[in-house]
């Protein structure tokens, strides 16, 4: 016997309240998008930042930032790139960073045998995630959060870790440290703790009542 599968029930969007500014997205995450339009926040339209990430981190480094500092900055250069041509709008730009036990920081990976090298250096121990988010108006910041969580990684073998990437295809290398907490990437740990959307790469919860005083969504 076939079971039907449940159609999507899609996400219902609340009212901003009027007069209210638009919310622009500068983040081309598919992760953060499906969020937001889960909490029905409205956007004004989704914009990918041109940041050249990896040299802005590798210049973070060199100055000796900390892991907070180095996601607070991507975060606003996210959002001051996008930020220019929308002046009459809240623009919100997001980053994550992963930092290792080593203190290392780790980029998502450029192909499956770098996602095959980063989760074996990341099996069975603690690494940290770091998001932060920004959000600009009139071209300046009115808003910055910062959370983070920590997660173990089980001690799995090669075959499970080879079955994960053969499962997973190219989407090993959409996210820093080559996993989804939220899909399969979950049966790689034993242990996580922090805030849910702070793993998935958006502190929603404070960006929500900021929202709320912005009237962007209701009170």
């Amino acid at each position: 016997m076939s079971v039907a599968k449940p159609s999507p029930v899609p996400s219902p969007v609340l009212e901003s309240m009027p007069g209210a500014p638009g919310l622009l997205l500068a983040s081309g995450s598919a992760t953060r998008r499906a969020m937001l339009a889960a909490a029905g926040v409205p956007l004004a339209g989704v914009e990918t930042a041109s940041v050249d990430e990896n040299t802005l981190r590798k210049s973070l480094r060199a100055e000796g930032t900390t892991t907070e500092q180095a996601a607070d900055r991507l975060a606003l250069a996210k959002a001051e790139a996008v930020a220019g041509h929308h002046a009459d709008l809240l623009v919100l730009g997001a980053d994550q960073m992963l930092e290792t036990t080593e203190g290392v920081w780790l980029d998502k990976p450029a192909d499956r045998a770098a996602a095959r090298d980063q989760l074996r250096a990341l099996r069975g121990t603690t690494h940290r995630l770091v998001s932060a988010a920004v959000l600009i108006q009139d071209g300046r910041p009115v808003w910055r959060t910062l959370d983070d969580a920590r997660l173990t990684m089980r001690p799995f073998g090669d075959d499970v870790l080879d079955a994960y990437l053969d499962a997973m295809g190219p989407a090993v290398t959409e996210s820093v440290g080559g996993y989804h907490l939220e899909g399969l990437g979950v049966q790689l740990f034993s242990c996580v703790s922090g805030d849910h959307f702070t793993i998935l790469g958006l502190p929603l919860l404070p960006l929500l009542a900021t929202l709320r005083l912005h009237g962007v969504i209701p009170a």
